[in-house]
């Protein structure tokens, strides 16, 4: 969908290692504290780690508002990339820079986000990489349940909760189940509660 040239991703490169020795630098310099440590638990026990803000990373939240710039880069003054116009889209953080987050989304599109402009929600798409495929939304956790609504490709739902298999969804007026591994916006085996 966004077509990226040579000069894009050298930059992407470079902004990435430029990142790992920015957040190196600034986890080393801080001390820890009890809240620190808990957290420092939680991602170890994840396979995870901690960003400068102290949240694990990767994790995945979801866009705060209708329309959210995406730039080339961790300040106002780098070009936009590209402009996200769907509140709730799910994404994946997977670098933090000050107040800048780095997301990546359902189509693997990496860019910089503003901090502000992103939610705790969680979120998710639909099998976006079936086009036209449709999934049912069943009303229990199992292949054998019956179909409470059939959902296709590419519509946004929120986690209600996952089990690390099954995932409980609401669209619109629809709450029921979908096999996890059917979804951006949880990783494979992940458990979320309400």
């Amino acid at each position: 969908m966004r077509a990226r040239g040579l000069g894009s991703v050298l930059m992407s490169v470079a902004c990435a290692v430029t990142f790992a020795g920015v957040a190196y630098s600034l986890l080393s310099e801080r001390s820890g504290g009890e809240v620190k440590a808990a957290s420092a638990d939680i991602a170890e026990a994840s396979n995870r780690q901690l960003g400068p803000s102290g949240l694990e990373i990767p994790r995945f939240v979801s866009l705060k508002t209708d329309v959210v710039n995406v730039r080339r880069g961790p300040s106002n003054e780098h070009e936009v990339a590209w402009v996200f116009r769907r509140k709730g889209l799910p994404v994946e953080i997977i670098a933090e820079f000050e107040h800048w987050r780095r997301i990546r989304d359902s189509e693997g599109d990496e860019g910089w986000v503003y901090h502000s402009l992103l939610a705790g929600g969680r979120t998710a798409i639909v099998e976006p990489w079936k086009k036209g495929a449709a999934v049912a939304l069943r009303l229990e956790p199992q292949k054998t349940s019956s179909p409470v609504a059939m959902l296709r490709s590419g519509v946004v739902a929120d986690i209600e909760q996952c089990t690390g298999q099954w995932c409980e969804l609401r669209v619109e007026d629809y709450v029921g189940w979908i096999d996890q591994s059917a979804l951006f916006g949880v990783y494979p085996g992940e458990t979320v509660e309400d």
